[in-house]
């Protein structure tokens, strides 16, 4: 089985060019569903989750052309080409979606446009509850009848799925980036006015809003938690560049940090990532936009420990705190880290112990007191960005560090080992 080999204790330095943002591509892929006209994406990141939804699109109808996916195909930036002239299954089966958790994306467009759907429910990483309920309850206001059967959200538009879905006001009573997308993009083949109170605030949501208009929806408050989206009879194909990655972004500064390094992630927006940049900066590393990237020095020969509590955007996002814990491990003194969104993220710890960590969890808190040094060991990844965490460790302590169960990186990282070997990194692939 294939795992990840990090020999620590190399000073990062160099130029990293950050991917397109897996989590706006996603439903990025999913508005063409709305249209039957081409959608083509550039600067697409090459990665299994991708992938997985290309397979659920393809089940519904979509031609897809991904041959220019982790290649320089138009203006330096990989492309990918999807359309969906006539949709023809409405139904996302488990053995797709279980695979991931944003297939449920899928459920909004196709309801829109077809007024019918059968999509399973959503599989994806385990860390904690992340129920569906939010979108159904904005789709049921917009007039959607529902039922869950064998596994299944069975959803159809009024009369029957001859009738249109119907604007609403929706009332968020926490902020979902999922369901947010979900519903703009239903609400934007609604017949009327939708009003989304509370709606979540994320870049890739605003890039979602922007491609949408460029479609020909009319969406006001974007970048704001009150969006107005009034509905449209059809949208138009569109050309779209995916907002590069914050989270790509932000791994890669902590692993300039945590090894006192300098680096520049070239595509990085700080604007996309004031809150960590705030906590890097107390612990001793400066994040400076510089031009069309973002250059990050280490000023110091071991971080100082901040505390961090995550939270909806533009809070500290929770896809980071694995990340930071890492660097936390190895700063003087102790921080306290809170995680307020997902109950069960913190399962990076036990292996981060194995390499020396000193870490006391109790509940959404943990205590990280910090350690002069780690050591490198044989870890295992349990979810998406706990494996980021676990190489940034692995970057830091002393000799090898052995990552199994690298599946849950390729989710979400393209080729993350050959950018980091090529800023001066030990690390390597290995079958």
């Amino acid at each position: 089985m294939a795992e990840i080999v990090v020999s620590g204790g190399n000073q990062l330095k160099g130029e990293i060019a950050v991917s397109g943002a897996k989590n706006a591509a996603l439903p990025l892929m999913a508005v063409t569903l709305l249209t039957d006209e081409p959608v083509t994406l550039t600067n697409c990141p090459d990665l299994h989750d991708i992938s997985t939804l290309s397979n659920v699109l393809k089940g519904l109808g979509t031609q897809i052309d991904a041959s220019h996916i982790g290649t320089a195909a138009e203006n330096g930036l990989p492309v990918i080409r999807l359309a969906t002239p006539e949709i023809t299954s409405i139904r996302a089966p488990y053995d797709l979606v279980s695979q991931m958790r944003a297939s449920i994306l899928v459920l909004g467009p196709l309801l829109a446009r077809q007024g019918r759907a059968e999509v399973s429910l959503p599989g994806g990483c385990a860390i904690g509850s992340r129920p569906v309920d939010l979108h159904l309850m904005g789709l049921e206001a917009m007039g959607a009848q529902i039922d869950l059967r064998d596994g299944y959200v069975v959803a159809q538009t009024p009369q029957g799925g001859m009738g249109r879905l119907q604007g609403a006001q929706i009332n968020f009573p926490k902020v979902s980036v999922g369901a947010t997308e979900n519903l703009v993009m239903a609400a934007s083949l609604a017949e009327g006015r939708t009003e989304m109170f509370n709606a979540a605030q994320e870049p890739e949501i605003v890039d979602l809003c922007q491609c949408l208009i460029r479609m020909g929806a009319q969406i006001s408050g974007v970048g704001t938690s009150h969006l107005i989206i009034d509905g449209v009879e059809r949208l138009s194909g569109v050309q779209h560049q995916v907002v590069s990655d914050r989270i790509e972004a932000g791994t890669f500064a902590v692993a300039a940090a945590i090894t006192g390094g300098e680096l520049i992630l070239k595509n990085a927006r700080l604007e996309h990532l004031g809150s960590l940049s705030s906590v890097l900066e107390a612990s001793g590393t400066i994040c400076t936009q510089l031009g069309t990237g973002l250059h990050v020095a280490s000023t110091t020969e071991r971080p100082s420990s901040t505390n961090v509590t995550t939270e909806p955007y533009p809070g500290f996002p929770t896809d980071l705190q694995a990340q930071i814990m890492s660097l936390m491990v190895v700063a003087t003194g102790t921080a306290v880290l809170t995680e307020t969104i997902f109950e069960n993220r913190y399962m990076h710890v036990p292996e981060l112990i194995r390499m020396g960590a000193d870490i006391d969890v109790d509940g959404r808190v943990a205590v990280v007191r910090g350690v002069k040094k780690l050591f490198g060991a044989p870890v295992m990844a349990t979810d998406l960005r706990a494996s980021a965490s676990l190489i940034l460790a692995g970057l830091a302590a002393e000799g090898e560090t052995r990552l199994g169960d690298i599946h849950h990186l390729d989710r979400g990282y393209e080729r993350i080992e050959a950018k980091l070997s090529a800023v001066g990194a030990s690390i390597k692939r290995q079958d």
